[in-house]
């Protein structure tokens, strides 16, 4: 009867020890897992953030320097009004060093020309139609001076377009300035002579029929010329009807001439 009794208080104790035991063990299991978290965090949080990283200055941009003697520089556009077509001649040592009409000195290595009509400094592109090549010049003087050439280019320019050999080479001229090249006063030259004697007998004969009549002169390579002038009319049109009547009453080669300010 004791015997029984000891066994069974044994077997009653042995689950109520084993029990407690699982209850005890998840709080423990928590306990360590809230402590190791925190240490972590404590650790994570005590190292300061790096700072962002800069980049390193870009280097000031340096500005282009430019030759001071160097010729201007024109700005070109893509397309240009188509103008006329003809012949074109070149000059240059003979004229180097000398007043242009616009009053510059011509320099044959800057990329100008001289023209009949255009305003000064109108800006033109010259194309050779030989070969394709063009150039872009500004007008600075009068010319030509004879009927069946329509631009005289500067040495620099008949270079660009491979003209020097033959002297003078069909070209078609195509305006980049924003210009109306028909308006202002032109006049018409109705000859040229080496003997200023002759330009005023031919003067004399039209002062009764026109006005105004004019003589001016010029110095080309081969000498003094004394050219004869006719009319101031308003618009390059009117100039070319006076030009034809000219021609037809007077038997004539007319050669129409814008008139500048600065020109006498």
């Amino acid at each position: 009867m004791n015997v029984s009794a000891g066994l069974l208080r044994r077997n009653v104790r042995g689950p109520q020890i084993s029990s407690q035991l699982w209850i005890v063990a998840p709080a423990l299991l928590v306990a360590a897992i809230f402590v190791t978290g925190c240490a972590g965090r404590r650790s994570t949080a005590s190292q300061p953030p790096a700072p962002p990283v800069q980049p390193d200055p870009a280097p000031p941009a340096e500005t282009p320097k430019r030759d001071a003697d160097a010729s201007p520089v024109i700005p070109t556009p893509h397309e240009g009004v188509a103008f006329e077509e003809g012949k074109a001649s070149w000059y240059g040592a003979p004229f180097h060093g000398r007043k242009a009409s616009n009053g510059e000195i011509y320099d044959m290595n800057k990329l100008t020309a001289a023209h009949r009509t255009l305003p000064f400094n109108t800006v033109v592109r010259v194309i050779n139609l030989n070969n394709g090549k063009s150039t872009t010049v500004r007008i600075t003087d009068r010319g030509p001076f004879v009927d069946n050439r329509i631009i005289d280019l500067s040495y620099a320019a008949a270079r660009q377009i491979e003209s020097i050999g033959p002297g003078v080479v069909p070209v078609r001229l195509e305006i980049l300035s924003a210009i109306d090249p028909t308006a202002g006063f032109f006049t018409v030259q109705i000859g040229a002579f080496r003997e200023r004697a002759n330009a005023e007998r031919l003067r004399d004969r039209l002062s009764s029929t026109y006005s105004p009549v004019a003589i001016q002169s010029f110095e080309s390579s081969n000498g003094s010329y004394y050219r004869v002038h006719v009319g101031k009319v308003s618009g390059e049109d009117a100039a070319k009807r006076l030009g034809q009547r000219l021609h037809e009453r007077e038997g004539v080669k007319p050669l129409i001439f814008r008139i500048d300010s600065a020109t006498p």
